[in-house]
C-alpha cells in the first residue's frame, strides 16, 4: 500500500473514530439521564415508574399528568400529557398508583422518597 493511501486510511480511521466517540459520549451524563425518567404528577405528587411489581389494578382514580421529557435541553420539547391514574388494590393512592390508557395496560409508579421506595412497594417487587 502507498503512502497516500496508508494515510487517507489512517485519517478515515480516525475521523470515524471520532464521530463514534462523539455519538456515544452525548446523552450520558447523569443529569440525561434522568431528564426522561418515567414519571406523573397525580393529585400534587410526583411518582416514578417501578418496575418488577406484581399487583392488581383497583378502581379508576382521574388524570395523571406526565411532563414531557426534556432530553434537549429545550429544544422541540412536547407538550404535557394526561393519563388515566388507577388505584393499585391494598396500597393508598398517595403511596402507589398504575397510569395508562387502559386497566390492561399500566405502569406501575410510586412516591419516592428521597431514593427509597416505600416499605409497602417494596412487598410488591418480584424476586428474580
Amino acid at each position: 500500500m502507498s503512502w497516500a493511501k496508508r494515510s487517507m486510511t489512517a485519517v478515515l480511521t480516525a475521523v470515524a473514530a471520532a464521530s463514534v466517540a462523539a455519538c456515544t459520549s452525548e446523552g450520558n451524563s447523569a443529569e440525561d439521564a434522568a431528564s426522561c425518567v418515567y414519571q406523573v404528577t397525580y393529585h400534587g405528587r410526583t411518582y416514578q415508574d417501578v418496575a418488577n411489581v406484581e399487583f392488581t389494578v383497583g378502581s379508576k382514580l382521574g388524570a395523571a399528568t406526565k411532563p414531557p421529557c426534556d432530553d434537549t435541553g429545550g429544544k422541540d420539547e412536547e407538550p404535557a400529557t394526561t393519563e388515566t391514574a388507577y388505584a393499585v388494590d391494598g396500597i393508598s393512592p398517595k403511596v402507589a398508583i398504575a397510569v395508562g390508557d387502559s386497566p390492561d395496560d399500566v405502569h406501575f409508579v410510586a412516591v419516592y422518597s428521597g431514593n427509597e421506595l416505600p416499605s409497602e412497594v417494596k412487598k410488591l417487587i418480584a424476586s428474580p
